[in-house]
Parts: structure tokens; sequence; C-alpha cells
């Protein structure tokens, strides 16, 4: 029923196809049934004047259905401005009667309790939930130091080996 009042139509009557809107075709009905009544056809007449009562039933359920729709807006609006009046009269009211910081910062705050912009990741509690990320880690050096290698000797160099050691060169990773 969403938008049939202002909806067009086709509408195949006795008399051939009828196009508009409903309020449109009713209109076009109700002539045809007057021109019928006045040449004395009683049966056209009739014929048209159901034509018309079919559209009427149409527009006037959908004229309904949009004011209920109409009514509901309005209903939920007085419903919204009462809040609104009634949170600006406690809002008033607060601030006349001297304004209880704390009542201030707890309605500013949503009634949310007022919470570190930071936290600190080394607060001693070492199960808080967060995630470490790399920003978070600290900028000590590992535990242990990673041990480096010995460039390894070509093919063709010198095996005798100035530190003294009789092993193979380590193969590369």
């Amino acid at each position: 029923m969403g938008n049939v009042v202002n909806r067009v139509f086709d509408s195949s009557g006795p008399e051939g196809k009828v196009r508009g809107t409903p309020q449109q075709i009713i209109d076009k009905y109700n002539q045809l049934a007057r021109d019928a009544q006045l040449a004395g056809d009683r049966v056209a007449t009739e014929n048209f004047q159901q034509h018309a009562e079919h559209y009427l039933r149409l527009l006037g359920a959908a004229q309904k259905e949009q004011d209920q729709k109409r009514e509901e807006q309005e209903r939920q609006n007085r419903e919204r401005q009462a809040e609104r009046d009634k949170e600006r009269a406690e809002r008033q009211e607060r601030e006349s009667n001297g304004g209880d910081h704390s009542d201030q910062s707890e309605s500013n705050s949503g009634g949310r309790q007022d919470q570190p912009d930071v936290l600190d990741a080394h607060s001693g509690d070492e199960d808080s939930g967060l995630v470490e990320t790399p920003e978070s880690k600290s900028d000590e050096p590992p535990a242990k130091p990673k041990r480096t290698r010995k460039p390894r000797k070509k093919a063709g160099e010198d095996t005798d080996d100035s530190s003294g050691s009789n092993e193979p060169p380590a193969a590369a990773e």
C-alpha cells in the first residue's frame, strides 16, 4: 500500500482503459456513471459506480495507513521532546542548586567514571589482558647476544686457520 495515493494505475473499465492516480480514476468513473444515468442506462451507471468504489476503497485504505504512520511519528516525536524537556529541566535544577561538582562531571561523561588517557604498561600487573605490541616493548637488549660467524673461506683459499681451529667452516643457512 506504500505509495498508492500517487501511483498511476491503468484501469480496464467497460468504456476502455482509464489511466491515472486513484483519485483521478474515481473522478473519471463517477463522471461516466453520471453520463450513463443521464442516458438512462442503469446497468452502465451501476457498473461505473462499482469501478469507482473499488478505487475509492483502495485510496481509503492507503490514506488510513498513511494517517497511522503519521500519528506514530508524531507520538515518537512527542516522546522524544518530552525526554529532552525532562533532561533540560534536570540539568537546570542541578545548576540552580549550586551544582554539586561530582554530579556535573557524571552528567558530562554520560554516567561513566573518568578514565586515564594513557595506560601504564609497566604498572606491575603482568596479566592486564592487553596484547604486547612492538611499541610497548622496552629498549633493553635481548638476554643472549647473537653469535657472529666468521666468513666462509672460498674453495681456492688457504685452509690454514689463524685461530688454530681444525674444524671445517660452518655451512650457510
